[in-house]
């Protein structure tokens, strides 16, 4: 019904044609093809009643080629981008996509990067940034004050149109004079005269030609004006459109169909430097702008640590616990990148995502649990028991590890005490040195 004119009371025959095509190998192939409609050999409107008229038939046939985006139509849709679909890529020309995040966010790509033909130049940006600019462009086009410079340049060009027609129309009438005079002396000749009157009517036909010319000129100078819109109106509707572009009433859609109404596409355009974008307008009118600004940073930028964070860190984080960097950071008011004042856990990310080690969790004269057992050749549940019970001196180091104390006078003194009596309770016999006293 959308496509079959016969549902729009229209007979028609040869709407498809069959053509042949050889392939490669050698053989014949028909296909069929639609032709075009001036070219259908039989078309009877109004053959008998139809369900929709003509009219409606040409309207809903232009709706569909103005939707169908594999031909090159852009329409308008629901998605928030704003230049979906007349954005391009200033690097390698293709028309840049529109991608949409989970957080509800869009971007605009160039389509290169799916073919693997990207360029150097190639960007990809936020639409809210190209979205923001273009708006703002579109609305200052639309101002009181730019309607009223627009009209009074319409009026210059209009009076100067007006003055060309007018020159045109003298010179048609004095085209017009010369032919009558070229054919009132060709009339007035004697026919006996026949070189006399051959030279007059070759004069009356340049006359003529020249009249033709002239009126054709003239023809085309009064089609060249179009009919401008009503002052007061244009005026109206600058004072509304910003209120009816904010409304919430407004859909992106119907932002879009605003946006198309002015402006024919927009160019991200290369820049060197990616913090900052450059972006080209170009207008139905013809006119071009360029529109330079910086660009919006993602979230990792605009939630990293600040520089003087990252600065102190790396600095003291080899020789100072993650307690002391927590304290120091908050005696000078240093905060994360979410504004939050330091912790235990960011310290420790700043840590891991700058490569900056930590401490060492012993000291010199300091062994852990493992060492002192593997020194000793026992068992380390023995030494958390000399711990537990007060025998072996230690202490809670980084990482809550147990820092114990250690030399060979020690390590002789527990050697022998497990040497001699490791099945008895060795309290006894724990030497005062090893208990710390």
């Amino acid at each position: 019904m959308l496509k079959n004119p016969a549902y729009a009371g229209v007979y028609v025959f040869g709407r498809y044609t069959t053509r042949k095509t050889v392939a490669p190998d050698g053989t014949v192939r028909p296909h069929t093809v639609q032709l075009p409609r001036d070219q259908w050999p039989i078309v009877i409107p109004d053959h008998h009643p139809g369900y929709i008229t003509w009219a409606d038939y040409l309207q809903i046939e232009a709706k569909l080629a103005a939707n169908q985006t594999n031909a090159g139509a852009r329409p308008a849709r629901e998605g928030l981008a704003l230049c979906q679909g007349i954005i391009h890529c200033g690097g390698c020309g293709r028309a840049m996509g529109t991608r949409y995040h989970h957080s509800g966010r869009g971007a605009y790509e160039c389509s290169s990067r799916l073919l693997r033909e990207q360029t150097p130049t190639c960007r990809s940006i936020l639409a809210a940034t190209v979205d923001q600019a273009v708006a703002r462009a579109l609305l200052y086009a639309v101002t009181p004050e730019q309607i009223s410079l627009a009209l009074d340049a319409a009026g210059q060009v209009t009076d100067r149109h007006h003055r060309g027609i007018r020159a045109a129309e003298l010179a048609a009438e004095r085209a017009r004079y010369d032919a009558d005079r070229a054919e009132r002396a060709f009339h007035a000749a004697e026919p006996e005269n026949r070189l006399v009157a051959r030279s007059l009517e070759n004069r009356w036909e340049a006359k003529l030609a020249a009249l033709a010319a002239t009126e054709a000129a003239l023809a085309a100078a009064r089609d060249t004006l179009p009919p401008l819109p009503d002052q007061d109106s244009l005026r109206a509707l600058a004072s509304d459109l910003p209120a009816l572009w904010h409304a919430e009433t407004t859909t992106d859609r119907d932002r879009k169909r605003l946006l198309r109404t002015l402006i024919s596409d927009v160019t991200l355009l290369p820049e060197t430097d990616r913090a900052r974008a450059r972006i080209g307008i170009r207008w139905h009118t013809g006119a071009t702008d360029e529109i330079s600004l910086t660009r919006a940073p993602n979230r990792a930028t605009a939630r990293r640590t600040p520089h003087d964070a990252v600065a102190l860190i790396r600095e003291l984080g080899p020789t100072t616990s993650n307690d002391d960097l927590v304290a120091l950071l908050t005696a000078r008011r240093l905060t994360t990148g979410d504004g939050r004042p330091f912790d235990i856990a960011a310290v420790r990310w700043v840590r891991h995502t700058h490569k900056v080690p930590t401490p060492g969790a012993y000291r010199d004269d300091e062994h852990s649990v493992n060492e002192v057992a593997a020194d000793l050749r026992c068992n380390p549940g023995t030494v958390y028991y000399w711990i537990n019970r007060g025998y072996l001196t230690a202490r809670r180091g980084a990482g809550n590890r147990l820092c114990i104390p250690w030399n060979p006078q020690i390590k002789a003194e527990f050697q022998h005490l497990i040497n001699t009596a490791s099945h008895l309770d060795p309290r006894p016999s724990i030497p005062a040195t090893a208990r710390g006293a």
